[in-house]
């Protein structure tokens, strides 16, 4: 426990290496990660050239965010289980099923937010073409 009682600048650029160790785990390991990338790439070019407001902007951020860290939650779920129980087993399959569950929910929401900023400015646009 004594370890955690004295502030060190140290372990926070510590923790920042391993956080940014995660990131780069999960971007070489998961395909889907790859995917919300190029969503997030896209989504923040389409703000830019619709001009989105900050409230827009902060909807979005939070949706591709929330989405981020829904998939890496699952990447450490499935790796633990992995882990835990090597072997196929039907609960196991049933918790990391549900994992992913999390993750499309949240890519659901995320889209719906997205409909909900640019649906509006696509149909605007479209009409006065």
């Amino acid at each position: 426990m004594e370890k955690y009682s004295k502030f060190s600048i140290r372990a926070r650029i510590n923790s920042f290496r391993y956080a940014f160790r995660g990131l780069s785990f999960m971007f070489q390991t998961e395909q889907n990660s790859w995917i919300h990338l190029f969503v997030t790439i896209v989504v923040i070019a389409s703000g830019v050239w619709f001009h989105i407001s900050a409230t827009e902007w902060c909807f979005a951020s939070l949706a591709i965010g929330l989405v981020f860290m829904a998939e890496m939650v699952n990447t450490a779920f499935e790796r633990l289980l992995d882990l835990v129980h090597p072997e196929e087993h039907p609960m196991v399959g049933k918790i990391k099923d549900l994992a992913a569950g999390t993750v499309l929910a949240t890519a659901v929401i995320a889209i719906a937010v997205g409909l909900i900023i640019f649906l509006p400015k696509i149909i605007d646009k479209l009409g006065r073409m």
